[in-house]
């Protein structure tokens, strides 16, 4: 929960509207000043490679000694429950340690110029320099680690960065800053400016920035690289995550784990499992297994340990969660459990069965505790009911038979295909991201390095 007061913004519990604290609502003025600062540390003497890697390993550390203190801000703030929101911490430490890695083994290439006859006596290489200075703008669900996934590698290569958070998350943010500075990281070469969503369009317009890195909507995705058309802008948007369950695959194993990851951090996750797609054959037995295990879901406080699903960011946003589970339901679907608007902003875990493609809570990114089932009568089937989308972002798959894998690798026109495995998962190193409305860019440290960098030519003539 964020509200605006004059020149700050106030950062309350989505759970208990308790007040967290304030930060400065910026303007123009302070994304302009702070850009400023970054452009000229991009001009000035570069970090060597060692000591962007030697601060990014620091702050891993410090990650470690503090997990628990950054998981208790995420859990605050984002309404995360406590063991979700450790679990990120974690996964924020892994992220430093890639990064640094990427700092101390990014290289370039030798070029055979004398494979051509007017490269005879000529050496050519390739260098990996930094593109500028990166505009960086994050959202609220994982306020520390997507955080990390564009601070960390543009420290690698040697950006710096400016960094707009999420309003309703920005102290996790500025705890992890506060970080950096404290490992060493000289002052520019991370700046965070608060301010809210309507300010946030001039931080990639501005004309020092060289690149922008967006996690959000697909609607803002957009209007970000509509506005930027001459800048390298990289976009992590949305989803509405695949599962499909063939009857030669484990269908238990399946239930079981789309029962965590379509209601983990009650679904605010661009991968959270939406629609699932199970053979005929064993729809209802795999139906009664998952209702029986998300009825079974804690839903409370944040801050319980026992806690596996909690609040919504935000009233507004579980009243339309709420209203499209209520017109899915009018429309012929069946809500097997949960779906109801609760204090706190809660939506309860909701299984719906009977789901139809032209209904909101399949074609649209319901980003709540919500999973629609369909069933269907041959895999073919189900490839194109999963590829029935706008989006692009990760899709699963459960099956035993090697040939049906191969095959949904090769057509499901996802970023990832995952196969006996939900596509919540996600280490992070690996290459993730989407194509058409889920983004157009892969993150994961060494990945986001290559979007980081430009490729400078240099030729040595005898």
């Amino acid at each position: 929960m964020v509200t605006t007061l004059a020149d700050v913004i106030e950062v309350r519990s989505p759970w208990d509207g308790r007040f967290l604290g304030s930060v400065p609502a910026g303007g123009e003025r302070q994304v302009d000043e702070a850009v400023s600062v970054a452009l000229d540390r991009h001009r000035g003497p570069q970090l060597p490679a060692h000591r962007r890697a030697a601060i990014l390993d620091r702050v891993a550390d410090l990650l470690v000694a503090r997990r628990d203190r950054f998981a208790a801000w995420i859990s605050a703030e984002a309404g995360k429950p406590i063991t979700a929101a450790r679990a990120e911490a974690t996964r924020a430490v892994d992220t430093m340690r890639f990064s640094a890695a990427v700092a101390r083994t990014l290289t370039g290439e030798v070029l055979p110029l004398d494979a051509a006859a007017a490269g005879e006596g000529k050496l050519g290489f390739v260098r990996r320099v930094p593109v500028g200075v990166v505009g960086a703008i994050t959202p609220f669900n994982f306020p520390l680690n997507l955080v990390c996934h564009k601070v960390a590698p543009a420290v690698a290569v040697g950006c710096p960065v400016v960094l707009k958070p999420a309003p309703a998350t920005p102290l996790t943010a500025l705890a992890l800053a506060a970080l950096f500075e404290e490992a060493g990281l000289p002052p520019g070469w991370l700046t965070v400016v608060t301010c809210t969503n309507e300010v946030a369009p001039s931080l990639p317009t501005h004309p020092g920035v060289a690149m922008v890195s967006f996690t959000g909507s697909r609607e803002v995705g957009h209007a970000l690289r509509a506005a930027a058309p001459a800048k390298r802008v990289s976009l992590e948007l949305g989803n509405n995550a695949p599962v499909i369950v063939e009857p030669d695959g484990d269908w238990r194993a399946a239930a079981a784990k789309v029962a965590v990851a379509g209601f983990s951090y009650s679904g605010q996750t661009c991968i959270s499992v939406q629609r699932l797609f199970v053979h005929r054959s064993v729809h209802d037995d795999l139906v009664d297994d998952l209702v029986g295990r998300v009825s079974r879901l804690r839903v409370g406080d944040p801050a319980d340990e026992a806690t596996e699903v909690s609040s919504l960011i935000n009233a507004t946003a579980a009243e339309r969660v709420a209203g499209w589970v209520a017109e899915a339901v009018a429309g012929g679907a069946v809500a097997r459990c949960g779906g109801t608007l609760e204090d706190h902003s809660v939506v309860t875990p909701c299984v719906l069965t009977g789901v139809t493609p032209d209904m909101r809570v399949s074609h649209a990114e319901v980003f709540g505790p919500v999973v629609g089932v369909q069933a269907y009568d041959d895999f073919d089937e189900a490839l194109a009911l999963a590829n029935d989308t706008r989006y692009g972002l990760q899709a699963g798959v459960f099956t035993s038979d090697l040939g049906k894998a191969l095959l949904a690798a090769e057509v499901l026109d996802f970023g990832g295909v995952l196969v006996n495995e939900v596509p919540t998962w996600r280490a992070d190193h690996m290459p993730y991201g989407g194509v058409r409305d889920s983004g157009n860019t892969r993150e994961g440290p060494y990945y986001a390095a290559q979007e980081m960098t430009e490729r400078r030519l240099i030729v040595l003539s005898a």
